[in-house]
């Protein structure tokens, strides 16, 4: 199955702007490749974001596609910057010992995405977990098995969910099957806590929630949790994580992409509505206090 390595995403957007660029300055890709005296491939890659551009090259393109307006060479600048450092200056990158290159990646692409549309059969999302179930279900992983990283991953857990405050909140959007929320993970006090904290979440207004009951039977999207994040501008760079139990797939191209946005379509017009899919948190919340 094909697969992307998403700290390319930048790349792809640059590419893409440039892309546009040099189709509006009536430019081939061989007139672009004379420019930095470079191959046709050349170009395409870099305008599929495969390969990074170099600020003289840029400059060079740039003047070469008649972009003059002040704010477009300043985002297509502060593009290519970003794209090149890989955004060093991350504050996970103080956990590089805890975390997988998949993992990395995602946090990366979390940090730049404008939403993220998630599909869970049974395990609340990582942005929504309070620390207790986030730490009943790293445990469960065997995958961490000092305290020390236990902590420390559980401690990335929560860091990524100042993405959902402050000024400009990525829009997040989850269909949670009924097994998340019948699924005692850490025990009955931390699920009550957990059920009250999705309820309390929900109430932000970039924050959709929805349930998908089990009463309504056999559905296309049963097979398997995902996420779909999207980006400003440009809708062609939305990406889909499909999660496996042996390690996450990137997926990029757009008929899979349009397949997955398809399933979470499907997912949420099968799913209760927000207002009942928040009533039946509340009620299962209620039956872990027994």
């Amino acid at each position: 199955m094909p697969t992307v390595k998403p700290s390319t995403v930048l790349g792809r957007q640059l590419g893409d702007e440039l892309r546009r660029f040099r189709e509006s300055a009536a430019l081939s890709t061989a007139e672009a490749a004379e420019v930095l005296d470079c191959t046709k491939g050349k170009i395409s890659r870099i305008e599929n974001g495969h390969v990074p551009v170099r600020m003289p090259d840029l400059n060079a393109l740039m003047q070469a596609y008649g972009v003059e307006n002040h704010e477009a060479r300043e985002r297509l600048t502060a593009l290519a910057r970003r794209a090149n450092r890989r955004r060093r200056d991350g504050w996970w990158h103080q956990y590089e010992s805890v975390l997988g290159d998949a993992y990395r990646d995602q946090i990366e692409l979390e940090a730049i995405c404008e939403s993220v549309r998630a599909y869970q059969v049974q395990l609340v999302p990582g942005l929504l977990q309070t620390e207790e179930y986030g730490r009943a279900v790293t445990v469960a992983s065997r995958t961490w098995q000092t305290p020390e990283e236990i902590d420390q991953f559980v401690q990335v857990r929560l860091a990524r969910q100042a993405r959902l405050a402050g000024e400009a909140p990525i829009r997040f959007w989850a269909v949670l099957a009924e097994g998340v929320l019948r699924q005692q993970v850490g025990g009955p006090e931390v699920m009550r806590a957990q059920l009250e904290h999705l309820v309390t979440m929900a109430e932000q207004p970039h924050i959709t929630l929805q349930v998908l009951p089990f009463s309504r039977g056999a559905h296309s999207g049963m097979f398997g949790p995902y996420l779909l994040l999207s980006f400003p501008q440009v809708a062609s760079l939305d990406l889909v994580l499909s999660e496996t139990p042996t390690g996450n797939i990137w997926l990029e191209r757009e008929l899979e992409v349009a397949r997955y946005r398809a399933l979470f379509d499907d997912a949420r017009m099968a799913a209760l509505s927000p207002t009942d899919s928040l009533a039946l948190i509340h009620r299962v919340a209620k039956e872990y206090q027994r």
